[in-house]
């Protein structure tokens, strides 16, 4: 197939956790023998760090406006099989218009923020999307699964709704031995209503056991936290360094949005990135996680300081690396970027066939 996808940044993963589920699906795409274009807007924030400036999969072009996309790139978008836009372009109320009115091929939205946009839809103040043009999108794949699909086909009006995780790279994410720096750490940019868990479960946990080292990685954290002593922040770790830094850890942490948990079945990149490791993850609940992983088996689940503090003293070495072990099993046969592709080019052929039988009926 020959496909276009207009997203937030492959280029860049500076505070943008898209980059690495667009390298993942745009590489497997390509490696199953797929043309892709992955179209970026050229914005300065990203332009200032870029980890991944020429991407060797896939092509990827920078346009710097609306104008210079319809000038440069309509005849990719108009001889497309399918065109998909992705949340949080920017202008991409106007970008989503401009795409559907030219393509000839399929055109999907994808929602890697599906609850957050739901919310803004809801409030009128989703800047990417709008009620108006949710219903002209021939498919709406929503990093969110479960009972969000519905509401976006009853309440808002989308034609057909499926799920597209997020996944891994295999290649990219195993275990490997690496002395254990921290007890506990965290990759995450910022987030207000994440910082309460963050807060409960590693940062006083930390506080709690001041012997042991923890860590917390992530752009955007406010001056004014105060880091225990025993808890290091590093600021930004590159996706090339994550696989070191997971496998620094005895145990890493995944929390969840607000927005995300109020939905359920919204597993991050993060989560999966870790268990691929082999590293046993200590996560918040949401309604969905057990689809993903099995509690006590393959996931350990925290509500409170307690909780965490239990896993540390109370589970050995050889529990843990059990735990690790088995999450990485389940994540090999289920959530690589491989399989993902898979998913998403069987649903756009099958909308493809559905289509060519009523043309020809």
């Amino acid at each position: 197939m020959n496909i276009v996808i207009l997203g937030l940044s492959i280029t860049s993963s500076w505070g943008n956790g898209h980059a690495t589920t667009y390298r993942g699906l745009v590489r497997e795409l390509a490696n199953q023998g797929h043309e892709v274009l992955f179209l970026e807007r050229d914005q300065p924030w990203y332009a200032a760090a870029r980890d991944l400036p020429n991407p060797p999969f896939g092509k990827t072009q920078l346009y710097d406006s609306l104008a210079e996309l319809d000038r440069d790139h309509a005849e990719a978008v108009r001889t497309a099989d399918a065109v998909i836009v992705g949340s949080y372009v920017p202008e991409g109320i106007a970008v989503g218009r401009w795409v559907l009115d030219a393509a000839r091929g399929l055109v999907a939205f994808y929602d890697i923020d599906t609850p957050v946009t739901l919310a803004a839809l809801e409030a009128g103040k989703c800047v990417y999307l709008d009620a108006e043009l949710v219903p002209r999108y021939d498919l709406y794949l929503s990093f969110t699964g479960g009972p969000i699909l519905e509401r976006l086909q009853s309440e808002f009006g989308a034609r057909r709704t499926r799920p597209l995780y997020c996944a891994v790279d295999p290649d990219t994410y195993f275990p490997e031995p690496e002395p254990q720096r921290w007890a506990t750490g965290y990759l995450g940019t910022y987030s207000a209503d994440r910082q309460p868990h963050l807060q409960s479960l590693l940062l006083e946990a930390a506080r709690q056991r001041p012997d042991s080292r923890f860590v917390v990685a992530g752009a955007q954290y406010p001056s004014q936290i105060e880091w225990p002593e025993n808890v290091e922040h590093i600021e930004h770790i590159a996706p090339a360094g994550h696989r070191g830094f997971y496998n620094a850890q005895r145990y890493t942490l995944n929390l969840t949005r607000a927005a995300m948990t109020a939905a359920g079945y919204s597993p991050s990149v993060r989560l999966f990135e870790a268990a691929a490791c082999g590293v046993p993850v200590i996560s918040d609940w949401w309604n969905g996680l057990d689809t993903f992983f099995a509690p006590g088996r393959e996931i350990l689940i925290a509500d409170d300081t307690v909780q965490v503090l239990h896993y540390l003293d109370q589970l050995d070495a050889e529990q843990a690396k059990t735990i690790g072990h088995r999450a990485r099993t389940r994540v090999l046969s289920e959530h690589t970027a491989a399989h993902r592709a898979r998913e998403l080019t069987a649903c756009l052929e099958s909308i493809h066939r559905r289509r060519a039988t009523r043309r020809f009926a």
